[in-house]
């Protein structure tokens, strides 16, 4: 799936935190992989009040 960080804020959790489960170790790996802007995405998140979490790895 293409990760497009205009959609849905709660699907676009939901992928995130699925990547950062099973395929990635850290968010600066997934943003690298995947070619997307780590802070845009943590902005995009950030508006409903979603915060990476690193010891997790996860948005919260």
């Amino acid at each position: 799936m293409t990760i497009n960080l205009n959609m849905d804020p709660n699907i676009l959790l939901s992928v995130i935190n699925t990547k950062l489960r099973n395929d990635y170790d850290s968010l600066p790996t997934l943003a690298k992989e995947e070619n997307i802007n780590m802070d845009e995405l943590k902005e995009a998140l950030k508006k409903n009040n979603f915060f990476y979490d690193p010891d997790s790895n996860q948005f919260k």
